[in-house]
């Protein structure tokens, strides 16, 4: 599974960069307005962090011939775009014209089967079901993905399912352990998936220990500059 970071600001994605695990980011309108910069400066700036990763945008025109203009716009910035557009009637016409152009798109939204049912046969790129969303509202977002899994299996769907909307670290753990694709989180749940107490307690444990032997023991790798000044 794929892991994408859920952000548009430029240190979070540096830090998730420089571990060497992250394939892409998602943004939105709402992250982007966060950072206060020119929007097609910030994305290409993400894109030159991310690399060979994947960088999502999302339209903001609400018609379809706005989405269609805003699309090609964006795409057309950097190769590693895809193009995130709402699961709309305009959003779905918009698709079908874009994914026969080559225009990757990412359908965002997605909150039943029956939508994701739709966009995959209208040639999406990605489509990103919103889990923590329908938990909020008493659903099972894990069922929903369950249920897109399922459908895309059996007509051999090439969509990749992006889940979306994740809140904690066991979301993403459900979402790998049902096969999604890719999974896009705030850089709060990327860094708890690192958390263990029992890998701090181990670490602590074993360096006290070895605080109270290296008078016995010595170094264990001694520096080279320290054995040559020795001879």
């Amino acid at each position: 599974m794929k892991i994408f970071l859920d952000t548009a600001n430029v240190e979070e994605i540096r830090q998730a960069a420089a571990l060497g695990v992250l394939d892409g980011v998602t943004t939105n309108p709402t992250l982007a307005a966060r950072e206060k910069r020119p929007f097609r400066e910030l994305v290409l700036e993400i894109c030159e962090i991310v690399g060979n990763g994947v960088v999502n945008t999302e339209v903001v025109s609400t018609d379809t011939e706005g989405m269609l203009r805003e699309a090609r716009e964006m795409a057309s910035w950097h190769p590693n775009i895809v193009v995130k557009v709402p699961m709309t009637r305009a959003g779905v016409q918009a698709l079908a014209v874009l994914s026969q152009e080559g225009v990757r798109v990412n359908i965002t939204l997605v909150f039943s089967p029956s939508q994701a049912l739709l966009v995959a046969k209208a040639g999406a790129y990605f489509v990103s079901p919103f889990l923590g969303r329908v938990d909020d509202i008493s659903g099972d977002g894990m069922a929903l993905l369950r249920d897109i899994l399922t459908i895309y299996r059996a007509h051999n769907f090439r969509t990749q399912v992006l889940a979306a909307s994740l809140r904690h670290p066991m979301h993403v753990v459900e979402a790998a352990k049902l096969g999604a694709h890719i999974a896009t989180m705030p850089f709060k749940v990327f860094e708890q998936l690192f958390a263990h107490p029992l890998t701090d307690r181990g670490l602590e444990g074993f360096l006290k220990d070895w605080e109270n032997a290296r008078a016995v023991l010595g170094e264990i790798v001694e520096p080279e500059a320290a054995r040559k000044a020795r001879r």
